[in-house]
């Protein structure tokens, strides 16, 4: 890893914490909060590599603990497998594409996000639609994450539109990670832009997500996720610049 400031760091850690708050309450959150400040502070291959453990473990995590909650049918496994379809598509970009063009996708992802957030649309999806939509969503949410790191304007928004309830939500999300992390770890390690040290790094980065996760189940079950909302769509809209100005300059 580049030697950076002290605050970069700090600003990493507490990056990673908040991220394993969201990922305990909302079942999602981590790579949202997380790559856009290392790819701050490094780029966006570093970013994505390093959340790679973080997203294939906290995940299996809580596949394992809502799993009495999926959608009859397979809908998930469904859903997941054209997750990791797009993830594979997606870590070729990452491999051929320069770091500035990355920085300007994970920047526009970001802006994408931040808008559909505010948009809040109140049209609701039917479950019928969730079928059909389920493969090209699943794809387009992979390609994102694959190459970016950043799933979430596509997949969370596509969940998030069909109202399903909390542990529901929360299993569907995670085997959507689980299957795109088991994609996208062996194609980084033969890619060789993950190196050991790197691998040891992303393992590293998953501590402060574990040790905060529980805090934010506590708070999932107890209020409502709204109250981050506003205090992460700031914070990210102000990542999206940084990151922009660094494609300009």
């Amino acid at each position: 890893m580049p030697a950076l400031e002290p605050s970069a760091y700090l600003a990493i850690l507490i990056a990673l914490s908040v991220g394993g708050i969201l990922k305990g309450a909302t079942g999602a959150g981590v790579p949202v909060i997380a790559v856009p400040v290392i790819a701050a502070f490094v780029d966006v291959r570093f970013a994505v590599m390093i959340m790679v453990m973080s997203n294939l473990l906290t995940n299996l995590r809580q596949l394992w603990t809502f799993r009495a909650h999926q959608i009859e049918g397979g809908f998930a496994l469904r859903f997941a497998l054209a997750g990791a379809v797009g993830a594979l598509v997606g870590t070729v970009f990452l491999v051929v594409l320069p770091v500035a063009a990355l920085s300007a996708m994970l920047a526009g992802i970001i802006v994408a996000y931040v808008g559909l957030r505010l948009a809040r649309p109140s049209f609701r999806l039917s479950m019928a639609a969730g079928w059909r939509l389920a493969l090209p969503a699943g794809a387009l949410g992979g390609v994102f994450q694959g190459a970016a790191g950043i799933s979430a304007p596509v997949s969370v928004s596509f969940l998030n539109a069909l109202k399903l309830e909390r542990p529901t939500f929360i299993f569907t999300i995670s085997a959507f990670f689980v299957a795109m992390g088991a994609v996208q770890l062996p194609a980084l390690l033969a890619s060789g832009l993950m190196t050991l040290p790197i691998l040891g790094l992303s393992v590293l980065a998953l501590a402060p997500v574990l040790a905060f996760m529980p805090l934010g189940d506590w708070l999932g079950k107890r209020a409502s996720p709204e109250m981050f909302d506003r205090v992460i769509l700031v914070f990210l809209s102000l990542l999206a610049l940084r990151l922009l100005a660094q494609v300009v300059m």
